[in-house]
């Protein structure tokens, strides 16, 4: 699918509900160039709110809501196709994540993308690189609340993505709890952040860079800080050594109320320990000297991905073809179903009530519904439900990606109550019927022949589905007509009726 926007007017919106603040960012569209017209960011500090057995509060979820609640009046005058709603670490995280979501939807009256780790580093790459020129690879950073964000790229293209689950809200809570500093609290910052970094610093290094930038809050402070202090370098950088001496004077201090430090913002305060923490153990793992700053950001990369899904540039589409050539999957019977399910889908979508979103995740599940078949042919089903929920897929956010293994699970052999459920839990009664229509177009396409199926007609309200057939088609396909009785029996199981004729 390629359905494009006009190059021109219109508004493009995201909203990016990280773990430390709430960030909204509305654009034009100006002959394919995204000009920001607007932008808000709100300190919720959704990851404050998270307790030992990691389920938000309700004080954490009431201050995201009533910041959702004002963002809700800017994005008034936006297309809902045009607007992208992405969650990251504190929702990944928060066991109670979908009441939140559930709650939050219901004000925006948009659905809400919590995206994986990876996912979210790909989008900020996107959003940074946007705002630099020149060539070479470039290692961005990003210290949000609840996780850091890793990337290697050249020009508009990720090369290596990780998201470490280190943030300045999670460290504070953990090394800072109390406000007070300590040289002892400040070490056992470094080290837990220096462990987790030692998972990706070999290949880092490895890979190598040609230049250093940061992005977001927390770097932002530290640039902002030792600028202030004379302490970065002639290009208003941060250095390794004014790490070093922030870190001293940092440790001057007791307690964080009583920083006294140029440039730093009060709102920065009670973070701030834990963020010149990270950020000193980023310098001394990765070996950096110098580091810049882009106020590019996940928000922006968001912006650009979603213009970019109405266009050839969907990484969606490319995460499909790359996951087939990786298993080995027969592209062409896939597209073969797909194009069925399509016409299947555009019999039907007025009455059960589906969407244009719909109809993409349908073929991608299509495409896709013989991936387990890399791992055995028995229960394929269930091998590639696996594989699609747990495997990193660039450009899908959690939801998609629970929303296509559930499709994939759900394609063949009995619906059992618990996959109905599963089903219903992750897209609702649409996903379910979507479910409904790939099942028949890979019935219809059971015995993988190339002969072209004949024209379909498909006739449902949403209880009842009747296909009809051209005269003496059903008689001259004996096979077909056998699925189609064994699939009658299993749909009556689930109180829905299947007529052939």
């Amino acid at each position: 699918m390629n359905r494009s926007l006009p190059l021109n007017d219109g508004l493009l919106a995201a909203v990016d509900l990280g773990s430390n603040s709430f960030h909204l960012a509305i654009a034009r569209l100006d002959h394919g160039v995204i000009r920001l017209t607007d932008s808000q960011s709100e300190k919720v500090q959704l990851a404050a709110g998270l307790d030992a057995d990691d389920n938000l509060s309700e004080a954490a979820m009431q201050r995201g809501l009533a910041c959702l609640g004002r963002f809700g009046q800017q994005l008034a005058g936006v297309e809902p196709r045009r607007l992208r709603i992405v969650a990251t670490n504190a929702l990944r995280v928060a066991r109670n994540a979908k009441d939140f979501v559930r709650r939050a939807e219901a004000v925006l009256n948009h659905p809400i993308e919590i995206i994986a780790g990876r996912e979210e580093a790909r989008l900020i790459y996107i959003g940074v690189s946007q705002t630099l020129a020149g060539d070479g690879k470039r290692l961005v950073i990003d210290i949000g609340g609840g996780s850091t964000e890793f990337i290697i790229g050249e020009q508009h293209q990720p090369l290596l993505t990780e998201s470490l689950h280190m943030g300045c809200v999670s460290y504070t809570q953990r090394h800072f709890p109390d406000g007070q500093i300590s040289s002892k609290a400040f070490a056992r910052a470094m080290t837990a952040a220096q462990q987790e970094l030692a998972a990706i610093a070999a290949d880092y290094r490895q890979t190598g860079w040609d230049s250093a930038v940061g992005s977001s809050g927390t770097i932002k402070a530290v640039r902002h800080v030792v600028q202030q202090l004379g302490w970065a370098s002639t290009e208003g950088r941060i250095t390794a050594d004014s790490m070093r001496r922030l870190r001293d004077l940092l440790l001057q201090h007791k307690d964080v109320r009583d920083i006294s430090i140029p440039g730093l913002k009060d709102d920065r305060r009670l973070l701030m320990p834990a963020g010149i923490a990270l950020v000193c153990a980023i310098f001394e793992s990765l070996g950096l000297d110098e580091l810049d700053y882009s106020d590019g950001a996940l928000r922006e990369g968001v912006l650009h991905d979603l213009v970019g899904r109405y266009r050839s540039g969907d990484i969606r589409s490319h995460t499909v073809d790359a996951l087939q050539k990786r298993y080995s999957i027969d592209v062409d019977f896939g597209q073969r179903v797909a194009t069925t399910a399509q016409a299947l889908f555009e019999q039907s979508e007025q009455v059960l009530a589906l969407r244009e979103e719909h109809l993409a995740l349908l073929e991608r599940a299509a495409a896709l519904h013989e991936i387990g078949r890399a791992i055995s042919h028995g229960s394929h089903h269930k091998h590639g439900a696996y594989l699609l929920m747990h495997s990193d897929l660039p450009g899908f956010s959690q939801p998609e990606q629970e929303a296509l293994a559930c499709l994939v699970a759900g394609h063949r052999r009995r619906l059992r109550p618990e996959m109905y459920e599963q089903l219903m839990n992750a897209g609702g009664l649409p996903l379910f019927r979507l479910c409904l229509l790939l099942r028949l177009a890979v019935l219809l396409h059971h015995s993988r022949s190339r002969e072209p199926l004949p024209r379909l007609q498909l006739d449902t309200n949403g209880k009842q589905f009747s296909l009809r057939f051209p005269r003496g088609w059903l008689d001259q396909h004996p096979l077909t007509r056998a699925d189609l009785e064994n699939e009658q029996a299993l749909l009556a199981n689930l109180d829905l009726s299947l007529q052939f004729s």
